[in-house]
């Protein structure tokens, strides 16, 4: 036993006058530890339930953390009652001892106004301050005919009339039982040595120390189950709702296919007003109201076995139907307004609000969108803060000449707060070369390498971050369809999830209009194909293969997801060369290097070809291809000629002039186009299988790819 230190108001050892506790001026009443706990052992007597220093063998009982919290509990049940308690029985050959009686403690009167809240500013006060530990008895059926209600109305209503019954009034509940005889002994104790009455105490020790190991696992999961559920009410109040989502749209394809399907429509508005000055987006004088400049549609199937996020350009020419003039401001709905055909994608937001752009995504994908959330630059800036920042990747410095230097170096980069905004706003980089079509893949990029660090535990592992993560979010967020059990419940059913299963696409366009508008033309047929393959769980360009049980179906997965096949020895071609000016072309990069496309079309640009868009391939290859659909094949012609050693082959998918797939044999160098009307010979490969529909071309980023881009 270690040796006692004397407290403050125990005499030291050379008799000197003790030093005056701050409790001294209050009477002994459940203080006085000669009452409680009866004379101090003499001579190494029986304790009779003195305090004492635990041994060895009093600090481990055998089985007893193998207990869970529910097992804990029903031994409780199960020794409660008038039972008689282990520690109250006499040791043998001891007689009986029992407390001192003491005059019950005066109750307090009752009180007229049951909503009177009682303070006991002296532990003294305390009403009951010397009972054992108490605890609310578990609710169980004791007949077979008795039905207990488990619902969380009837849950809440038993929580709040036991609340109300634990004041003064209340009847005392059940004592904390002894466990000791439903722990089984161990099987070879260890003998400490020591007199034989100490040993015979052993017992008596367990008993204290059960009864503490019992409340401290029964106020954990009260405290556990209260966090949560605290939490969720919490959370639960502070989203800001608002119309948005219609189950009943008329345009939604194969409802009963989509059963069990999750759809959000994540936007991104560029609202300038508020807290959105503070971080360089501008004032209500460059751009009022709000647009949605980023648009994803974000599909998890019923059988959570992947997840696809559609991009949507921010010029995508749409037709707009019949909405409510939207004020972004109030966040209200006002007067009808007329249908318009020929419309960027961002101004239906502006104009109609919320579910005026649900409509429009609704009519183009034919998908069931149940869930709306939106957030304006500020909201995007704080939600990555409390993440901690995003690590992101490039080959080289990034500076947009409206929002400036993005990166000033190349490299791996963690971005947070304002730097992190810029990097997925930016679409003026020169060195990119693609426009709104650059700052999608950034944002793909950024998404994918945050979802990596979230599934690799950095975020979830964390309660205080991830607590901070949501509150944020929901301060900053406008939703519909979304509460805190439904998110849950997703993130629970796509636990096990690999990030080589999120797959990001962009809605494929053939080339901007010549209006003056420069909306990007949509490519409705290849737009159909990719959501008829979304709402059908069809495979997708670009999209990891699940792991399979067996080599024989791993073989048979890959030979039916596989590319058309360019073994075959390609055939010679004669052909007509055709004016530049009369090919449409879109160049796609089917390399590793990033910026050759954009290199590359402005070399065709300057020989005076119609650059349709640049993009990269949904596939890497190692030779240069041009494919071409019904009446291209002299333009894909005419362009191979310029690419050493490129071929042609026919596509059924490419529905508009031309596409270059630039391999990695490419090295950036053109030769001069050959002239019109001329007679030229280059090799054709075998026809394109055009059996899903799907196009070849689609940019596609991984989110599992962690290459640096």
């Amino acid at each position: 036993m270690s040796r006692k230190s004397s407290g403050p108001d125990e005499p030291s050892d050379e008799g000197s006058t003790p030093r005056r506790s701050r409790r001294a001026g209050r009477t002994g009443g459940a203080n006085d530890f000669k009452e409680m706990f009866g004379e101090p052992p003499v001579n190494g007597g029986p304790t009779h339930g003195a305090l004492h220093e635990p041994r060895g063998t009093d600090r481990y009982v055998r089985g007893r953390t193998r207990l869970t919290v529910r097992e804990l509990m029903e031994q409780m049940n199960a020794a409660g009652g008038d039972a008689p308690q282990p520690s109250d029985r006499p040791q043998q050959g001891q007689a009986r001892r029992r407390p001192p009686k003491r005059s019950p403690e005066p109750q307090p009167p009752a009180d007229e106004n049951p909503t009177t809240v009682h303070r006991f500013d002296d532990l003294d006060e305390v009403p009951n301050a010397n009972d054992v530990t108490q605890k609310i008895p578990t609710i169980r059926a004791e007949a077979a005919d008795v039905d207990v209600d488990l619902s969380d109305d009837a849950t809440r209503e038993r929580v709040t009339e036991e609340s109300r019954g634990q004041g003064s009034r209340a009847r005392p509940l059940q004592p904390t039982p002894d466990l000791s005889d439903t722990i089984p002994p161990r099987s070879r104790p260890f003998r400490h040595p020591g007199p034989e009455d100490r040993r015979r105490n052993l017992s008596r020790n367990v008993t204290v120390t059960g009864r503490v190991m019992v409340a401290v696992a029964c106020v954990m999961a009260l405290i556990g189950t209260g966090f949560v559920w605290g939490y969720l009410q919490s959370w639960d109040g502070n989203w800001k709702t608002i119309n948005a989502v219609n189950p009943d749209d008329s345009n939604i394809r194969k409802k009963d296919a989509q059963y069990g399907d999750e759809n959000y429509l994540i936007v991104g508005t560029d609202t300038r007003t508020g807290k959105n000055g503070k971080v360089g987006a501008g004032t209500t004088a460059d751009a009022e109201g709000a647009r949605s400049d980023t648009v994803i549609l974000v599909n998890v199937p019923a059988n959570r076995s992947r997840v696809v996020a559609v991009s949507f350009p921010r010029d995508l020419q749409v037709d707009r139907p019949e909405c409510q003039q939207w004020d972004n401001t109030a966040g209200t709905y006002g007067d009808a307004i007329p249908p318009e055909t020929g419309v960027k994608l961002n101004s239906l937001y502006a104009s109609g609000g919320p579910k005026c752009l649900v409509q429009a995504i609704t009519q183009m994908s034919g998908l069931n969108i149940n869930h709306f959330i939106a957030m304006d630059f500020y909201g995007f800036e704080k939600v990555v803060k409390s993440v901690g920042g995003v690590d992101v990747c490039s080959t080289a410095p990034l500076y947009d000449y409206e929002l400036g230097q993005i990166l000033r170096k190349p490299g791996k980069q963690k971005l947070s707060g304002r730097r992190a905004l810029n990097y997925v706003r930016a679409r003026n980089i020169a060195s990119e070369g693609t426009g709104d079509y650059g700052r999608i893949k950034r944002q793909q990029l950024f998404m994918s390498s945050l979802l990596r660090a979230t599934l690799s535990g950095n975020v979830l592992s964390n309660p205080n971050k991830l607590n901070g993560i949501v509150n944020t979010f929901i301060e900053y967020s406008f939703v519909d369809g979304v509460d805190t059990r439904s998110l849950l419940n997703l993130a629970e059913s796509m636990q096990g999830i690999e990030a080589g299963r999120v797959t990001f696409l962009t809605i494929p366009t053939s080339g901007t209009t010549t209006d003056g508008l420069n909306n990007e033309i949509p490519r409705t047929e290849a737009i159909n194909a990719i959501f008829n393959s979304i709402i059908d769980d069809d495979p997708l360009p670009g999209e990891k293969a699940k792991k399979q049980k067996s080599s024989s179906a791993s073989k048979k997965a890959s030979s039916s997801s596989s590319g058309p096949s360019t073994e075959a020895a390609p055939t010679k071609l004669s052909a007509t060369a055709q004016s530049p000016g009369n090919v449409g072309v879109r160049v796609l990069n089917g390399t590793t290097r990033s910026g050759v496309a954009s290199e590359t079309s402005d070399q065709l640009v300057s020989q005076g070809f119609d650059v349709r868009g640049v993009a990269d391939a949904s596939e890497n290859r190692d030779e240069t291809v041009i494919r071409y659909g019904a009446g291209e094949q002299d333009s894909a012609a005419t362009l191979a000629t310029m690419f050493p050693g490129a071929s042609i082959q026919l596509d059924p998918n490419v529905k508009s002039g031309v596409e270059v797939i630039l391999g990695s044999n490419f090295d950036g160098s053109l030769d001069s186009p050959p002239a019109s009307g001329s007679t030229i010979s280059v090799e054709q490969l075998p026809a394109v299988s055009a059996s899903s529909g799907l196009p070849n071309d689609l940019a596609v980023t991984n989110a599992g790819d962690a290459t640096c881009s």
